[in-house]
């Protein structure tokens, strides 16, 4: 049973995992930043950046089993899955949201 999340979350997850970059964008605010495992990506360039660097290219895709809510973020657990060094990788996704849109996401294992 998938995990009822909030629409540009949700919207996210389904673009992450058909690996389309440009879906994957739309749910964040134009100057979103993205913490990935100490990186960090800002506003809509940046996360292109990584999304065709970093996550397209080793096709990995993120799929959410557990959801949370703590303070102001959306705390997401589960595996990623992809052509990398020990795949599947649990992680964990925080999200930060304003608005209809994601203003800030930091991902950790």
């Amino acid at each position: 049973m998938p995990i009822p999340l909030p629409e540009p979350v949700a919207a996210f997850v389904e673009a992450n995992a058909r690996l389309d970059v440009d879906s994957m964008l739309q749910p964040f605010a134009r100057d979103a930043v993205v913490l990935d495992n100490g990186k960090r990506f800002a506003g809509q360039a940046g996360l292109r950046k990584l999304f065709e660097e970093e996550v397209v290219p080793v096709r990995a895709i993120f799929t959410p089993d557990t959801a949370r809510q703590e303070k102001d973020q959306l705390v997401l657990e589960g595996p990623a899955h992809g052509d990398f060094k020990g795949s599947p990788i649990r992680f964990t996704y925080r999200f930060t949201l304003g608005g209809d849109a994601i203003q800030a996401l930091e991902i950790t294992l």
